[in-house]
C-alpha cells in the first residue's frame, strides 16, 4: 500500500511514450482536486466552466481517488512535512527518468493549483534541491506567481494563467514582475489581442491546442508539449483557447 504521494501519467506531458505512441511510459506530472472547495483557490468562473481536469475527475472514480489522496496528505501537513513528502515522489522520478533515459520535464498540477504560500515555498525548495529537472506550471494564485518568480530558480518555468476575469491582476503581475502569462479565451485571435494589450507581443498559440495546426496530442516521437517545449523552458507568452479556434 502507497501511503505517500501519488504521481500521474500525462499523456500531453509526458517525457517519455510507450512503444505504441499513445500513453506515457512513466508517472511524469502531480496534480490536486480541481474547485475552489480543494485546490483550486484562484478559481475564476471561466476556467471553472470549462476545467478539462475536473470532467476528467469526474469520469474516472480512480483518478479521483488519486487525487484525494494528495490533497489528504497535503492540506493540513505543516511546511517540512509537505517537503519531505514532494522530494520523495521527486526522487523517485528523478530515478526512474535514469532508468529509462527519459526526458528530466516535470509538470506541477496538471490538475489543482497551489493552495497555501507555505506549499508554494515547500515545491520551491524540492525544485531548489532538484536542479537537473526542468519544472513547469501554470497557476491563478497570484502569491505563489511572485514566490516562484522571486526564487530565481532557473529550473522552473512559472506561468500565470489569465482570462478575463482575472486580468486586472494578471497585468500586474507582467508589469511588476515580468512573469510569464498563459491567456485562456473563446479563441486565438481574442487571446493574442488582450495580450498584445498587456505584453505587447500577441504570444504564441498553443500548438496541440490549435485544430488548424493539428500538433498531436502524443506521437511515437513525444508528447505534444515534450517536442513543443515552449512552456516547459518558459520560452514564451502562450495563448489558449477554449474553442480550439
Amino acid at each position: 500500500m502507497t501511503t505517500g504521494l501519488k504521481l500521474s501519467k500525462d499523456r500531453k506531458v509526458a517525457n517519455i511514450v510507450n512503444k505504441a505512441g499513445t500513453q506515457a511510459a512513466m508517472h511524469n506530472a502531480f496534480g490536486l482536486p480541481a474547485g475552489d472547495q480543494f485546490s483550486c483557490g484562484g478559481m475564476t468562473d471561466v476556467c471553472g466552466s470549462i476545467c478539462y481536469a475536473n470532467k476528467l475527475e469526474k469520469l474516472f472514480p480512480s483518478l479521483r481517488a488519486l487525487l484525494m489522496h494528495n490533497w489528504n496528505l497535503l492540506k493540513d501537513a505543516d511546511f517540512d512535512t509537505m517537503v519531505n513528502l514532494l522530494d520523495e515522489v521527486i526522487c523517485k522520478f528523478e530515478s526512474e527518468c535514469e532508468k529509462r533515459s527519459a526526458k528530466k520535464i516535470f509538470r506541477i498540477h496538471w490538475d489543482g493549483d497551489f493552495f497555501s504560500i507555505d506549499y508554494a515555498r515547500a515545491w520551491i525548495e524540492v525544485i531548489r534541491c532538484h536542479p537537473d529537472i526542468q519544472f513547469w506550471s501554470y497557476t491563478r494564485q497570484a502569491f505563489a506567481a511572485v514566490e516562484l518568480h522571486k526564487s530565481g530558480l532557473i529550473n522552473v518555468a512559472n506561468y500565470f494563467s489569465a482570462d478575463s476575469a482575472n486580468l486586472p491582476i494578471a497585468t500586474m503581475l507582467r508589469k511588476t514582475y515580468g512573469i510569464r502569462l498563459a491567456m485562456l479565451a473563446d479563441n486565438f485571435q481574442d487571446g493574442q489581442a488582450v495580450m498584445r494589450e498587456i505584453t505587447g507581443k500577441v504570444g504564441a498559440k498553443c500548438p496541440e491546442n490549435n485544430k488548424a495546426q493539428a500538433f498531436g496530442l502524443i506521437t511515437t516521437e513525444g508528447s505534444a508539449c515534450s517536442r513543443c517545449r515552449l512552456c516547459v523552458f518558459g520560452k514564451a507568452d502562450i495563448v489558449f483557447s477554449a474553442t480550439k479556434k
